[in-house]
C-alpha cells in the first residue's frame, strides 16, 4: 500500500495540474506561449532522466532512494505551491520530475522484489496497475475539487501529507537488500538521458512550432543519433546504465511496446475529453473531474478483479489483447460525438470500455515486464517500463493535438461562408478535430494489441517460490 501511494502521487502529479493551469496563469501571469512548461517541465525530467533514477535505486539500495525521492518530491511540491513567478513554477515542476524519476523504478523494484509468492504478487500488482492506470484520472478528478474549493496552489501541496505518510510507511513497513557496489556508467547517462529528453522535448515543441519545424527535426535528429550511440557505448561499457539484455528479451521488448502504444492513446483521450467537457459542454473544474470518474473506477475493477484473479491462469497476452481491443473500441464510440452528444448515452459507454481495456492490460504489462530480472538489474528494469509511459504519453499528447488542430482548421476554413456563422461552425470544426484524433488513437490501440499478440509468448506464472537468482535473499 505505501508503494502504490507512492506511485499514485508520482502519476497523479502528472495531470493534476491540468485543470488547475488557468487559474495558475492567471494568478502568475504565466503568457499562452509559456503554460505549456508547466506541464511539460516535469515530463520532461521525469522521462529524461528515468534510467538514472533506475540505475542509482540499483547502487544505492532500493529503500533508501525510495524515501529520498519522497522527500525531494515533496519539497519540490512545496516549493512550487508557493511560487511567486512563473519561473519558480517552471523550476519546482522540473525538480518534482527528478526526483519522480528517482521515486518511480524504486517503488516498482521494491514491489517486484517484495511480493514473490505468485498469488499476492497478481493481489500486489493488481493494485498497482489500477493506480498507474487510473492514477491520471484521479488526478482530474482532485485537481478539479482542490481547484475549486480552496485555491491552485493546492494542487503541489497535496503531495506533501501524501509523501509524509508514505516516508513513515516506508520506515517502519519496507524492508531492503543493500545496493550493488558498480561504477556509474557516467557517458551511458548523458547519451542516453539526453536521446531520450531530446525526443522528448521534440514532441512537445511539434505541438506549437509544427513538425517541419528544422528546430523540431533537428531535435528528433540529435535524439536519433545520441541514442544510436547510447546502445554502441552500452555493449563496450564495463558496467552498463542498461544492460542491452534486458530489452533483448522478447516479452519485456513487447510489454514496453504495447504500454507505449496504449499510453498514446490513454493521454489523447484525456487531453481531449478534458476540453470538449469544458469548452464544448461547458463543464466546471469539478464537474469535469468526476466526469473521468467512471474510467477511474473501470480501470480499478479490469486490474483488481479480472487481470489480477487471471493473471497466474493465463497467459498475459490473453488479458493484453482483449484488453486493448476493448479500449479501441471505446475510442470508436467516441468518434461519433457531435457538439451537443449527451454524456450519458455517448460519453460514458466510451469511458467505461477504455478503462475496462486499460485495467485489463497494465497489470500484465507491470508483471510481465519485471518478471524473472536478476536483484541487480531490477530497478533499471523499472525505470524502463516508466520509461515507456512516459515517452508514451508525450508522443501521444504532441501526435495527438497536432493531428486534431491541423483537421479542425481544414474542416473551419471549407464550412465556414461568413461571419454570422463562425461561433457554430468552429466548435463543430473543434469537435470534429477532436474525432479525427481519436480515430488515429482507435488505430494505435488496435496496433498495441496486435504487438501484444505477437511478441508476448509467456506463460502464467507457476505456484512455487522463485529462484534465488530473481529474488534478493535479504527481502522480507
Amino acid at each position: 500500500m505505501i508503494i502504490a501511494l507512492a506511485q499514485l502521487m508520482v502519476v497523479l502529479d502528472a495531470t493534476i495540474v491540468n485543470i488547475a493551469l488557468p487559474s495558475a496563469q492567471r494568478d502568475l501571469g504565466i503568457s499562452d506561449g509559456n503554460r505549456q512548461w508547466v506541464i511539460t517541465a516535469y515530463t520532461l525530467a521525469f522521462g529524461g532522466l528515468l534510467l538514472l533514477g533506475g540505475r542509482i535505486a540499483d547502487l544505492v539500495g532500493r529503500k533508501r532512494t525510495f524515501v529520498i525521492g519522497l522527500i525531494g518530491f515533496a519539497g519540490a511540491s512545496a516549493l512550487g505551491g508557493a511560487a511567486v513567478d512563473p519561473g519558480m513554477l517552471f523550476g519546482a515542476r522540473a525538480l518534482q520530475g527528478v526526483f519522480a524519476a528517482v521515486l518511480a523504478p524504486s517503488a516498482l523494484s521494491l514491489l517486484t522484489t517484495t511480493f514473490t509468492d505468485p498469488k499476492e504478487r497478481g493481489k500486489a500488482f493488481g493494485i498497482y496497475g489500477a493506480l498507474a492506470g487510473s492514477g491520471a484520472a484521479i488526478g482530474f478528478i482532485v485537481g478539479g475539487v482542490l481547484t475549486e474549493y480552496l485555491d491552485w496552489r493546492w494542487c503541489l501541496y497535496v503531495n506533501v501529507p501524501i509523501a509524509i505518510v508514505a516516508v513513515l510507511g516506508a520506515s517502519v513497513l519496507l524492508h531492503d537488500s543493500p545496493g550493488h557496489p558498480a561504477r556509474l556508467d557516467v557517458p551511458g547517462v548523458i547519451l542516453g538521458c539526453g536521446g531520450l529528453f531530446a525526443i522528448v522535448y521534440g514532441f512537445s515543441e511539434a505541438e506549437s512550432r509544427g513538425w517541419s519545424d528544422p528546430f523540431v527535426l533537428s531535435l528528433f535528429a540529435g535524439g536519433a543519433v545520441l541514442l544510436a550511440a547510447f546502445v554502441w557505448w552500452q555493449k563496450r561499457a564495463p558496467s552498463p546504465l542498461l544492460p542491452l539484455h534486458i530489452i533483448k528479451d522478447r516479452n519485456r521488448a513487447g510489454c514496453l511496446l504495447t504500454m507505449m502504444l496504449a499510453v498514446i492513446g490513454m493521454f489523447g483521450l484525456f487531453l481531449f475529453m478534458t476540453y470538449y467537457l469544458q469548452v464544448i459542454l461547458g463543464y466546471s473544474p469539478m464537474k469535469t473531474g468526476f466526469a473521468f470518474l467512471p474510467l477511474t473506477l473501470a480501470i480499478i475493477f479490469g486490474s483488481t478483479q479480472i487481470s489480477a484473479r487471471l493473471m497466474s491462469r493465463v497467459q498475459p497476452r490473453a488479458l493484453m489483447v482483449p484488453g486493448m481491443i476493448l479500449a479501441s473500441s471505446g475510442m470508436v464510440i467516441l468518434t461519433q460525438m457531435t457538439v451537443d452528444s449527451s454524456y450519458t448515452s455517448e460519453i460514458l459507454p466510451a469511458l467505461l470500455l477504455m478503462g475496462l481495456g486499460m485495467g485489463l492490460t497494465f497489470m500484465p504489462v507491470f508483471a510481465t515486464a519485471t518478471a524473472g530480472v536478476a536483484p541487480k538489474d531490477a530497478g533499471v528494469t523499472s525505470a524502463t517500463v516508466n520509461t515507456s509511459q512516459q515517452v508514451g504519453g508525450s508522443i501521444g499528447t504532441a501526435l495527438l493535438n497536432t493531428i486534431a488542430t491541423t483537421s479542425s482548421a481544414a474542416y473551419i476554413t471549407a464550412h465556414l461562408t461568413g461571419p454570422a456563422e463562425r461561433a457554430a461552425v468552429t466548435r463543430e470544426g473543434i469537435v470534429h478535430g477532436y474525432t479525427v484524433a481519436i480515430w488515429w488513437a482507435a488505430g494505435i490501440m488496435l496496433l498495441a494489441g496486435l504487438v501484444a499478440g505477437l511478441m508476448v509468448t509467456a506463460r502464467p506464472p507457476k505456484h512455487e517460490v522463485p529462484s534465488q537468482e530473481a529474488v534478493p535473499e535479504s527481502v522480507g
